[in-house]
């Protein structure tokens, strides 16, 4: 198993756990809260059949990598992606983030800049701040994600059974675009997730990536389901096209936050589109 260490604590190693396969341009895949790179099932085999170099990995503290007490935070996960990226000499590559992993592809082209990338995709994405504050009235209430926390920290298990239901709003699309062997999947891998790092990273939700958005200086594809109940659209993807130059932004009628699955009939043609454009 392929690992890139990026970071010390007491007597271990910090390793992320990667995967890379095919050849072509390199498309990095990151994945959403509290998934793994695995959550891309839907989108590698069709990548790897388009003559793309797919690599996924697992955000520090969740799939496979390692499970620190510390580093969950964006300019670390945005260090984490950079190390990555360095070891394996990517060059004209897509970034491609999903919910949280938006948050790595703002910040790494904010801090990091884009010698490296040619394209972003933001798929149901967190930028550009989620917290309700006096200059950012769009944003949601702090006394949310204090119930989140509250919640995971009281029955992480059933936090995560609840949380999925409304991440592919099985509600409406159980027996349909979601089973529930897929729903289950998903659990055992948040399941096995760090404790500590599901807590964690609910504060990072709220960061600030409003300085980041300008620096963006690749063609970025934005998709959002406007059903998705986690991330409103209109709160986030909504208005990224004003705030990240040369921008597009589909939304997926009727789609949940976890669009990459339930709709991947509809996310994989766009982008592929994308992807082609010169």
């Amino acid at each position: 198993m392929p690992y890139v260490t990026v970071g010390q604590e007491n007597s271990a190693s910090i390793d992320i756990y990667y995967e890379d396969f095919g050849v072509g341009q390199p498309v990095v895949l990151i994945h959403g809260f509290p998934l793994s790179g695995h959550s891309w099932e839907k989108q590698v085999g069709v990548l790897l059949k388009e003559g793309y170099r797919v690599i996924t990995y697992d955000r520090r503290g969740f799939g496979d990598s390692s499970q620190p007490s510390f580093g969950y935070d964006y300019d670390t996960f945005a260090a984490d992606l950079d190390t990555l990226m360095t070891k394996l000499d990517l060059r004209n590559a897509v970034l491609v983030g999903f919910s949280m992993g938006t948050g790595e592809v703002t910040r790494y082209l904010g801090k990091y800049g884009s010698e490296r990338v040619s394209k972003a995709v933001l798929m149901g994405p967190v930028p550009p701040f989620l917290l309700e504050t006096d200059d950012n009235p769009e944003g949601v209430p702090q006394n949310v994600f204090d119930g989140v926390m509250k919640a995971i920290a009281e029955d992480r298990p059933a936090y995560l059974s609840m949380f999925l239901k409304d991440f592919f709003n099985a509600d409406v699309f159980l027996g349909d675009r979601i089973s529930n062997e897929a729903i289950q999947m998903s659990w055992n891998v948040a399941a096995g997730a760090s404790a500590k790092a599901t807590l964690d990273c609910v504060p990072s939700w709220v960061t600030d990536f409003r300085d980041d958005l300008p620096r963006i200086d690749v063609p970025t594809l934005i998709i959002h389901g406007d059903a998705d109940r986690m991330l409103p659209l209109e709160s986030t993807a909504a208005r990224l096209p004003k705030l990240i130059k040369n921008s597009q932004l589909v939304v997926i009628p009727g789609g949940p936050h976890a669009i990459n699955w339930t709709h991947a009939d509809q996310v994989n043609p766009v982008l592929l589109d994308f992807l082609k454009e010169d």
